[in-house]
């Protein structure tokens, strides 16, 4: 098989045209099946959206079976080794499911731009690599490699935001009723554990006009609450408009009910952007806001940019504005350095701040980071497990008390889809995104606002009554 690469970087001046080309912007008669795989965050999920799009616009129709499929595509994360392996042992089970030989098999996102010079030595079975800046040439891409031309493009673009190219707009998970719009792509951060830099490049917003353009026509689609996607989305500007300006437009549009946003850098939330949120009905009264580590050492190795106070007054500062909201985080456990002594420092603060909830993760060391180059992995993975082990416990218990005092209150919810606990429920969420189950009755379905009374609650989960 031949291999056609292209180039890892752009300059300006290599960069792809804007135009979507004739296949991928002219509708025709869907003869094929395409199959994707989601890992990773909510952006890797609104890139799977946007694949989709572009497929269905080249024909292809998306189907659940891998079986059955003409195409199937591995829409990847990079932040986790063992994320990584997870995809590779993937990739080789699809390989030997995928139901002809003439089936294309790619991998795409993060990963395949982390792991570009890896991924066909380690699976040479993957006809396609395409990096997340490549979306725009992924028809012409699965033509060649249809043909027998293996492809491998992983470069990055200072300027691709993907204008004018529309998704699907909805998962089948959220019934049809939220839409995701990443607004801005790539960061600029370089915090030292982070790939993001590396796989996704530099920071830039879309432009205002695109987005609402997408905003509208989620809305007229059905579309009742907006997700607005990015790595450090509350540093969004694009010329001289700026987070808070496009919040207050979003919440504008006719038809959408609810506006969220993920995942805000501590250091950028500004007044304004606190402001609008409490002023701002439509905007969820919600922050994912990640902290990683309360000991100020382990925030300063790892190039945060604050130190456990700032991050507090902020947290404060947001308790104090919406008095309701609901606050999430990150927290990274175990990198470089870490002492018994800062680890104590994170559980002292996760009972101080009492996060609604948290992602936790046990560091692992990725290639090409600053951390990777510069500072040792040492803490012994007996170690980082115990740590992350307490640090779970404890969240659990936090999200469980505050789940608990929900009970006996009366909530608004946005219905999303059937429950998967059982056929006559339905699956809802708050505002402040925690999850309601309520019983199915006539008349109600995904996209209606139904006001609740909290019943009960588990560790997880809350139950109403309308």
């Amino acid at each position: 098989m031949q291999l056609r690469r292209q180039g890892a970087h752009a300059t300006d001046a290599q960069a792809p045209a804007r135009a979507v080309s004739r296949s991928a912007a002219t509708p025709i008669a869907a003869t094929k099946l395409a199959y994707v795989e989601t890992y990773g965050c909510q952006m890797n999920v609104a890139d799977t959206d946007m694949v989709l799009g572009l497929l269905s616009r080249g024909g292809y129709q998306q189907t659940s079976e891998p079986e059955r499929a003409d195409l199937i595509l591995i829409n990847t994360c990079a932040v986790r080794e063992k994320a990584e392996e997870r995809v590779f042992q993937r990739a080789s089970m699809l390989f030997h499911r995928r139901g002809r030989p003439d089936v294309v098999l790619g991998i795409t996102g993060c990963m395949a731009e982390h792991l570009k010079d890896q991924i066909r030595e380690r699976a040479p079975h993957v006809d396609l690599v395409v990096g997340p800046d490549g979306y725009r040439r992924l028809l012409e891409h699965v033509e060649a490699a249809r043909g027998g031309e293996g492809v491998v493009d992983t470069r990055l673009d200072r300027d691709e935001t993907y204008e004018g190219v529309d998704g699907i707009y909805a998962q089948a998970e959220a019934g049809g009723v939220v839409g995701r719009v990443t607004i801005q792509r790539g960061c600029d951060k370089f915090c030292a554990f982070c790939v993001v830099p590396y796989t996704r490049g530099r920071e830039r917003g879309a432009a205002p006009r695109e987005i609402l353009r997408q905003v509208r026509a989620m809305a007229a689609a059905g579309v009742k609450e907006i997700q607005l996607l990015g790595q450090t989305v509350n540093s969004y500007r694009y010329e001289e408009v700026g987070f808070a300006e496009l919040l207050r437009a979003v919440a504008e549009v006719d038809g959408i009910a609810r506006v969220r946003f993920t995942s805000p850098y501590p250091l950028d939330f500004s007044d304004e952007v606190i402001a609008t949120m409490a002023e701002t009905p439509k905007i969820c009264k919600h922050v994912h806001l990640p902290l990683q580590s309360a000991s100020d050492v382990v925030l300063e190795r790892m190039r945060r940019g604050y130190d456990y106070a700032t991050f507090r007054a902020l947290h404060d500062k947001l308790r104090s504005a919406m008095p309701d909201i609901a606050i999430t985080s990150d927290l990274l456990i175990g990198f470089s350095g870490e002492t018994e002594a800062d680890h104590a420092a994170t559980l002292r603060a996760q009972g101080e701040l009492r996060f609604d909830g948290a992602f936790t993760f046990a560091y692992s060391e990725r290639a090409g980071t600053a951390a990777a180059r510069k500072l040792p992995d040492d803490v012994p993975a007996e170690v980082k497990q115990r740590r992350l082990a307490e640090v779970i416990a404890l969240q659990q218990r936090i999200t469980a008390e505050i789940l608990a005092a929900q009970i006996g209150r009366r909530e608004r919810i946005l219905i999303e889809h059937p429950s998967r606990r059982a056929a006559d429920e339905l699956m809802g969420r708050t505002d402040t995104f925690r999850p309601v189950i309520v019983p199915a009755a006539p008349g109600l379905g995904p996209g209606a606002l139904v006001d609740v009374t909290i019943t009960s609650a588990t560790p997880a989960t809350l139950f109403g009554v309308s």
